[in-house]
């Protein structure tokens, strides 16, 4: 396990946090980046200290995995965190300007290219 200060710990964590709610980092990244930035373990230690295969650790970190949110706290919690429901800046600006928040692409119906195609109907 690395050795870091309190401050340390805790400046990475918020880079970590930082990161993903402004939707820069994936969940998969932001769990390797703890695996690897905070407690230095390899995959084996860490899937091993969460109660869970390498494989789902491995399709977790590579956004691959479909975990439920139970499964994602019991990987959390050890760190100070947990899952939550946030808003989906991209920009931290964006929504100090009064611009609307740039969500990400989701698969599915493009809303506003169908509201055009029936606004052209």
């Amino acid at each position: 396990m690395k050795t870091l200060s309190l401050e340390e710990r805790q400046n990475i964590l918020d880079d970590i946090k930082a990161q993903s709610a402004m939707g820069k980092e994936s969940l998969g990244t932001s769990l390797r980046r703890i695996r690897l930035e905070i407690t230095g373990l390899d995959q084996a230690t860490f899937a091993k200290m969460c109660k869970m295969t390498v494989r789902t650790l491995s399709s977790l970190e590579n956004d691959k995995g479909n975990p439920t949110v139970n499964t994602l706290n019991s990987i959390l919690r050890p760190f100070g965190m947990g899952m939550t429901l946030g808003s989906i800046y991209r920009d931290e600006n964006d929504h100090k300007l009064g611009n609307e928040p740039a969500t990400p692409q989701k698969r599915g119906a493009n809303l506003k290219r169908l509201a055009s195609r029936k606004a052209d109907a």
